[in-house]
């Protein structure tokens, strides 16, 4: 059993946005990474995709995500479970939202500008 407490989570601020890190393969020695995403109203977050699935449940708020050219709105409750290599965007709506996500590690991302895979510090 590893314990990641409260005081030891790792918090990494963007353009749009905060996230968590609740569990990681650097805290807690997670295979399947755990944080959480605070988005601000009326932010968007980058174009990316992920090898892996994730997964992404509001917990508060709401928005939209853009998948495959197409939206679907989402509210505190929905769970979203996006397929290895899709191009996703998610966009907060006028009162922002909060998300808990996961994926499996090592967790790397790819931006839709092209540039080389990386492992995003919330998920190392």
């Amino acid at each position: 059993m590893q314990l990641v407490s409260a005081g030891t989570r790792r918090t990494t601020t963007t353009p749009s946005g905060t996230m968590t890190t609740l569990a990681s393969p650097t805290q807690g020695g997670a295979t399947h990474p755990l944080w959480l995403v605070a988005m601000r109203p009326g932010a968007e977050g980058p174009l990316h995709a992920f090898e892996a699935e994730v997964v992404w449940s509001l917990t508060e708020g709401g928005g939209s995500v853009w998948v495959g050219g197409r939206e679907e709105r989402l509210t505190a409750g929905d769970t979203v479970v996006l397929a290895p290599g899709e191009l996703r965007q998610f966009v907060a709506g006028a009162e922002g939202f909060r998300a808990v996500v996961t994926t499996v590690a090592p967790g790397r991302v790819t931006r839709g500008d092209g540039s080389d895979p990386l492992v995003p510090e919330w998920v190392a």
